[in-house]
């Protein structure tokens, strides 16, 4: 792992700092921190209903970074969104399925013991820092503010301890920059911000939703590997939600690729990389560019994402298909669970996973 300019001497030993000790409190839970099972999600607009998510399902444990990825439009925001309870009802409702932390389920949950978990067992990193930090107060004490209230810190020690979150986060000079103002800082700062923003409360689970949106690519490779360091350091479950399958290579280990409100393919990182089961998969896999194939011309996807208020029938992704048959077009394709692959077992939403899988290797 890069330093990042970072100097462990400016900060005590993460074991050293106050409430470090609760990051730990789940070593006793076996199972999946965080499971959704088949959550769906619509949206009801003046131009019809818009299904977001159509029976969206996964699970992550703790110590375990889990990406989410697909095109805009895909529906992977609006899962998180439904996962913090953060969904604007109307127009978004949850009509079907369920959200379990620690096997609650959150979607069953009183508005009390919602706010409870949403901080301190499940926090987020929102994609827009500057639009997700006020303008009009320091960074500092946007840190220290959720301490205070939701923790009852005195106004001296959350301004501490948030110096020290911001060491955590690698924010160099942490207590000369404690009351600068979110423009004083770059955008890449800014995010490292919101980060320590999201680890003040000590989260079992972080969700990062496009956290390198809008930076560039050298800023953005600092703060995939701040995150990575981070989910080590605590042992948190990670689900990092992006558009981008060059941003994840390095730090997760399990992929799953939506499109039009589904996972079509699920598989550990180097299973799916090395052979993907799913054609979305294998045109997204296409259009990287590669230092291996320099000079060659990239290969991109025809045609464009389907409107989630008219979606096709039978497979979503059969009109920018290049292997799609008549049966995909008449049948919405199942998970296939398909051998091979490191852990959990590996799944494609295709009728022709095993072949295509076939031909990759």
């Amino acid at each position: 792992m890069h330093n990042l300019g970072y100097d462990a001497g400016q900060s005590r030993a993460r074991s050293e700092l106050p409430g470090y000790g609760e990051l730990h409190r789940l070593t006793d839970w076996t199972g999946p921190l965080l499971e959704v099972i088949d959550l769906r999600v619509e949206f009801r607009t003046r131009d019809g209903v818009a299904r977001a998510l159509n029976g969206v399902s996964y699970q992550v444990e703790a110590g375990e970074t889990l990406a989410i990825l697909g095109e805009s439009g895909s529906g992977k925001s609006v899962s998180a969104h439904a996962v913090m309870g953060l969904l604007e009802t109307p127009p978004a409702h949850i009509t079907g399925g369920s959200v379990r932390y620690r096997d609650q389920d959150l979607l069953t949950a009183s508005p009390h013991e919602r706010r409870q978990i949403r901080g301190n067992e499940i926090a987020m990193v929102f994609q827009d820092a500057l639009s997700a930090l006020n303008p009009v107060f320091t960074v500092g004490w946007q840190i220290a503010e959720c301490l205070r209230v939701r923790r009852g810190t005195s106004k001296a020690d959350a301004l501490r301890r948030a110096v020290e979150l911001m060491d955590l986060v690698h924010i160099p000079a942490a207590k000369q920059r404690l009351h600068d103002y979110p423009h004083q800082f770059s955008g890449g700062m800014r995010q490292r911000a919101m980060i320590a923003m999201a680890l003040a409360l000590d989260p079992a689970v972080l969700v990062a939703d496009e956290p390198t949106t809008a930076l560039d690519v050298t800023v953005q490779a600092q703060i995939m590997a701040l995150l990575a360091e981070l989910q080590r350091e605590l042992n948190m479950a990670l689900i990092l939600i992006t558009h981008d399958l060059g941003v994840v290579a390095d730090v997760a280990d399990r992929i799953a690729v939506m499109y039009a409100g589904r996972i079509v393919e699920h598989a550990d990182v180097y299973s799916l990389y090395a052979a993907p089961a799913h054609p979305y998969t294998k045109g997204l896999l296409e259009s990287i560019p590669r230092l291996d194939h320099k000079g060659r011309r990239l290969t991109s996807i025809p045609g464009s994402p389907p409107s989630l208020t008219h979606i096709p029938p039978g497979c979503p992704f059969h009109p920018r298909c290049p292997y799609a048959q008549p049966v995909c077009r008449e049948e919405s394709p199942h998970d296939h669970l398909l051998p091979g692959g490191h852990g959990s077992g590996r799944t494609s939403a295709c009728h022709f996973a095993e072949d295509l899988l076939s031909d990759a290797r």
